[in-house]
């Protein structure tokens, strides 16, 4: 690749950084993200993704993908989504800080799950596919779903996208209340979407 292209794909990359903080700032201005705000901001990423291998862009395209895989923005990741927004807005670099960090309170080490008759809660976005894909996936192994963390719940699982700053995340409450009954002895464990898929069989 000679000087001359390099610079040219530098000076594509800027422009659309930029143009998505402008995007995003648009979007954030009622403070919440609806379905046609959704869509169009993944139409854009898909134009854009064909011009560029920007990994601002690639990773925000696969996570609105994964979002909008059923045809439906869902609550609570229109709240996630909201929040990715707010970091790409104010600091573009973060959009790249995927899933595994050390700050995630995963149970040290990962126990072999056992499906047949066991809950599971799924928080976050998935890179396996959609919601009811995990659900579907989970149920065919002998696993049940719930909705919400109980001290009866078995495993709940991250979804890949979590970032480092979950806490601060509408699904953080669920994580949040997971660490309390488990520390409170209820045996939950909380494990990685990669590790549910590997213990399955399903990546």
């Amino acid at each position: 690749m000679d000087v001359f292209t390099k610079f040219n794909r530098k000076n594509i990359q800027d422009r659309q950084v930029d143009t998505l903080i402008g995007l995003s700032k648009g979007v954030l201005a009622d403070g919440t993200v609806n379905q046609a705000e959704a869509e169009f901001l993944m139409s854009w990423l898909v134009q854009n993704r064909q011009a560029s291998e920007n990994p601002i862009i690639i990773n925000l395209l696969q996570k609105v993908s994964a979002m909008l895989e059923d045809g439906v923005l869902d609550k609570e990741e229109s709240e996630e989504l909201l929040g990715i927004l707010r970091k790409v807005s104010g600091d573009s670099a973060e959009i790249g800080e995927l899933a595994k960090t050390t700050s995630l309170p995963i149970n040290e080490p990962l126990p072999e799950i056992e499906f047949e008759g066991a809950s599971f809660l799924f928080t976050g976005t998935c890179a396996f596919g959609t919601r009811k894909q995990c659900h579907e996936a989970t149920e065919a192994l002998g696993g049940a779903i719930v909705k919400n963390v109980s001290k009866n719940l078995n495993y709940l699982v991250l979804g890949t996208y979590v970032t480092d700053s979950w806490a601060h995340e509408t699904f953080g409450r669920k994580i949040e209340k997971a660490v309390e009954y488990r520390d409170n002895g209820a045996p939950i464990v909380i494990l990685t979407e990669e590790h549910w898929a590997e213990s399955g069989k399903l990546a």
